[in-house]
Formats: C-alpha cells, structure tokens, sequence
C-alpha cells in the first residue's frame, strides 16, 4: 500500500494473526527472530512485535520484568489479562495497569482463581 499508516495496519493485522497462532508453539521464537530485522525502522510493527514476544514470555513462564509489563500498550496488557497468565502478572495489572477496565479485569481473574 502506498498509505505507509494503511501499510503498517496490514503488516500488523497480519503479525497478529500469525502470533495467536505460534504462540503456544515451541517455534514462536524462531518467528519472532526472523521478523525483528524486518521490522526495524517500523515502531508500530515493531512494538506490536516485542509485546507478542513479552506475551509469550509471560504467558509459558519465560524471563519477563514487571517495568516492561507496566510499560506496555494498552492493547497489550489488555490480551496479557485474557491469555493464561501467571498470578505475577495479573496482580501486577490489577494493581498499576495503565487503565481501569484492565485493572478490574485483572482483579476479576485473580479473585476467580482463589475462590477456584
């Protein structure tokens, strides 16, 4: 697309669906690898790139911080809340999520698991 804003949206409608789907997958990583030099120059692709990859780290228990976590896209803390995250994560957002939706949501799931 000669639109670089309509451009990047298709890059990351694509990037997202092609995430959800490697996600689980051991070959995640390797994926991700790959499109972090094509994507340099591209901050929305970019981001959108490192928080699937934060994303996966929190989600099948990797090395994650919780500044980065904090620090992240509302979009991103959003999906982190609704995918199999850790206690860790959860009581993060519902404590210093970026908005309130999240927070509850995230105090919502937390509570859920200990009255489970």
């Amino acid at each position: 697309d000669s639109d670089p804003v309509m451009a990047q949206s298709a890059v990351v409608t694509h990037l997202d669906r092609r995430a959800v789907r490697l996600l689980p997958d051991a070959a995640f990583g390797d994926w991700a690898r790959a499109l972090h030099s094509v994507l340099e120059g591209h901050a929305f692709p970019a981001r959108r790139l490192r928080e699937w990859t934060l994303l996966k780290a929190i989600a099948g228990g990797g090395s994650w911080s919780a500044a980065e976590l904090a620090s992240a896209s509302d979009w991103c803390q959003r999906t982190a809340v609704r995918s199999p995250a850790p206690d860790e994560a959860l009581a993060l957002l519902a404590a210093s999520a970026r908005t309130r939706p999240v927070r509850n949501a995230a105090a919502r799931r937390l509570h859920r698991r200990a009255t489970l």
